[in-house]
């Protein structure tokens, strides 16, 4: 078994590029099929085991003191993690403090400037909540 594993989004991505290639040399797979050969490469019996070991290990460069960098209300940033807590497997809690302060409003006659953030961060970098127009409120460059 490796020591240094996938993050889920990462397993499911990597699945997801064993599927493609599998259809264009061997012959089509299955989704599970390829959820179950990422496990086998990483040592484990089965999908199951490896989603047990990862789900709740955040993504690294997430612990406390980590930097990360990204966008908020589509404003880029670099920040420093304050806090991370696992929500449920794939989502974080992330409270970042941002390098420098971010306005969080769009108009123009007025201002509100945030040096800390708190989002939920999903597996693949985004927050579930979304703007008006659709773009997710925070993305995290993974």
């Amino acid at each position: 078994m490796t020591t240094d594993l996938p993050s889920l989004a990462a397993a499911k991505q990597q699945a997801k590029r064993l599927r493609a290639k599998a259809d264009t040399t061997s012959g089509p797979m299955s989704h599970a099929q390829a959820l179950e050969a990422v496990a086998q490469q990483h040592g484990f019996r089965d999908w199951n085991a490896l989603y047990a070991a990862i789900r709740d290990v955040a993504p690294k460069g997430w612990a406390g003191g980590d930097r990360v960098s990204g966008s908020y209300l589509s404003q880029p940033f670099t920040a420093s993690v304050r806090q991370c807590e696992a929500l449920k497997p794939g989502w974080y809690r992330l409270v970042l403090d941002l390098d420098e302060a971010i306005d969080v409003v769009r108009f123009e006659s007025f201002s509100n400037l945030r040096k800390q953030i708190r989002v939920d961060i999903g597996p693949d970098g985004y927050s579930r909540d979304r703007t008006s127009d659709g773009a997710p409120h925070a993305e995290i460059d993974l």
